[in-house]
């Protein structure tokens, strides 16, 4: 699955993964906002690395969070989701707008390789000093420059480089920023 090859996802182990961040994430999404050091104890067992001055506003879903890694002072808005079967590093004073959606998974193109079930995910790479607008949707195997902002709403499948600012559907390059 990390390596980007076809996986099978209900393999016992993934489901006991999967199983084992709902349960985090139901204790995580239920807290009341006067616990956060319970929330904070509650992503660091989630999450595969979370950087000091991380804030997630619940809710927040992710599919095993061991593969998410944030930075110092990440800050996720309301309602966001990971899908996090390969790696999805997120860097230092990166924040994302509410509903953001970002998907490391994917599945075959071809319908006769797809209704056999097996799955894919790609490493997704958001760099420091990002702005993600809220309800952008973020694709698998690509990277985000730093000091980048994606306008919201954006859908992006490729590549977006540093220093610039990208909106769109298609997602592309407005301007380059100073």
């Amino acid at each position: 699955m990390l390596r980007g090859q076809l996986y099978d996802a209900s393999d016992p182990q993934l489901l006991q993964e999967r199983l084992a961040a709902r349960r985090l994430l139901k204790a995580f999404n239920d807290s009341h906002p006067e616990e956060q050091e319970r929330r904070r104890a509650l992503l660091a067992e989630l999450l595969g690395a979370a950087g000091s001055g991380v804030h997630i506003e619940p809710p927040f879903y992710c599919d095993y969070g061991s593969n998410i890694l944030l930075g110092n002072r990440v800050f996720l808005n309301f309602n966001c989701i990971i899908l996090d079967c390969n790696i999805v590093r997120i860097g230092d004073d990166t924040q994302l707008g509410p509903a953001v959606q970002i998907y490391a998974a994917t599945h075959p193109l071809e319908a006769a390789e797809r209704i056999k079930g097996p799955e894919l995910g790609y490493p997704i790479t958001i760099g420091r000093n990002v702005w993600i607008g809220g309800g952008a949707i973020i694709g698998p195997g690509l990277t985000i420059g730093d000091n980048t902002t994606i306008g919201a709403g954006s859908v992006v499948v490729k590549d977006i480089p540093a220093n610039v600012f990208a909106a769109g559907n298609p997602c592309r390059v407005i301007r380059e920023l100073p």
